[in-house]
């Protein structure tokens, strides 16, 4: 764990009932997926910037999970179904602050993977490793107060929606809110026998 300095901060695999979740590879098929991912507009719809249109976008994210890891800040991790090994988004804690014992969680998911449960698999099982590992004690999330589907996944996870922050995102000339949620550690509800 990261103390004062920097301290390599291992980004874990981990396994849930369907997905595997795992490092970024410095690979290019990990760089087409995310690409793929990233460029589509109907996925980035309540995003807080423009869908990607430069395919070294992709590695320069790659890299960003390393840094996290190097700096000792935070750990993004791609998400594969179990079931066929299919790459379908990621997920991350980003701004981990040993401190204040906090830091923020984030998603993307393939739109084919909508309305399946695997945006709080995921979320679940990378919050089950935050609490236990880094031993936070508050986890927070934006999402755009239009993207109702991602303020129900934060709520099944125990988030709270703590207030809106009026018009802090302008993307392509569109203004727009986004809710602030927040996870307290006591709060926090593993599933029975650990079962993700």
């Amino acid at each position: 764990m990261r103390q004062h300095g920097c301290v390599l901060l291992p980004t874990p695999t981990l396994h849930s009932a369907r997905l595997r979740l795992r490092p970024f590879a410095d690979a290019d098929a990990d760089a087409d997926a995310l690409f793929a991912l990233h460029s589509s507009a109907h996925v980035l719809r309540y995003w807080g910037s423009p869908p990607w249109s430069d395919r070294a976008r992709a590695g320069s994210f790659i890299a960003t999970c390393q840094q996290l890891a190097d700096e000792g800040t935070g750990a993004r991790v791609a998400i594969d179904r179990d079931s066929d090994g299919a790459f379908i988004g990621w997920c991350g804690l980003a701004h981990w602050n040993p401190d204040y014992r906090s830091a923020s969680l984030g998603y993307c998911l393939d739109d084919a993977a909508w309305g399946q449960g695997c945006a709080t698999e995921a979320a679940r099982a990378l919050l089950a490793w935050a609490f236990d590992t880094l031993d936070l004690n508050r986890v927070q999330a934006e999402t755009d107060t239009r993207n109702v589907a991602s303020a129900r996944v934060l709520e099944k996870l125990g988030f709270v929606r703590e207030g809106t922050l009026r018009e802090d995102c302008i993307v392509n000339g569109e203004v727009s809110d986004s809710w602030g949620f927040g996870l307290l550690r006591r709060h926090w509800r593993p599933p029975p026998g650990g079962q993700l």
